[in-house]
């Protein structure tokens, strides 16, 4: 009995290890400039603010923040909602120093950072994803109440005049 039970958490561990080194969220061959126009351009038609999650495929905490947002109907459904999603990559093979420069040196946080563009690119918001955190997950209320704070309703300011 006891050899059945580690044999499936070996299996378990296997099969986990294997499905987080298939996700590539990032791609080292983009261009992040141009990626980032047109998403500017696609936020301005769709009055979203922009959600970038910087990191790389090799970040650990990058793959469980997709994992966690995409399953958890709500999280997913307010991110949809609010924001256009881009995965900006910082490798070996690609730093985008550039765009990393422009925002701010965001990296100083470790990885993943968020980083929160309003519909022009003018960066409103920069998140050390640290404080989301909780155990080996993410914490789903700090991350909505994150995602309120920082969509296109809450920083427009015609949302505080009398």
């Amino acid at each position: 009995m006891k050899i059945l039970l580690i044999l499936t958490l070996i299996l378990g561990n296997i099969q986990l290890i294997a499905q987080t080194t298939h996700v590539k969220l990032y791609n080292p061959a983009a261009n992040a400039e141009k990626d980032l126009a047109d998403i500017i351009k696609r936020a301005k038609i769709e009055n979203k603010n922009i959600f970038i999650q910087a990191g790389g495929n090799w970040c650990v905490w990058c793959m469980e923040f997709n994992r966690f947002s995409n399953t958890d109907k709500e999280v997913d459904s307010m991110i949809n909602a609010d924001y256009i999603v881009y995965h900006l990559n910082y490798s070996i093979e690609n730093k985008n120093a550039s765009v990393f420069t422009r925002f701010g040196y965001p990296q100083r946080f470790g990885f993943p950072v968020f980083l929160i563009l309003d519909g022009n690119g003018n960066r409103l918001h920069t998140q050390n994803t640290s404080y989301l955190e909780q155990g080996k997950g993410y914490n789903k209320r700090k991350l909505i109440e994150f995602l309120q704070h920082w969509n296109r309703n809450a920083v427009d300011p015609l949302a505080y005049k009398n």
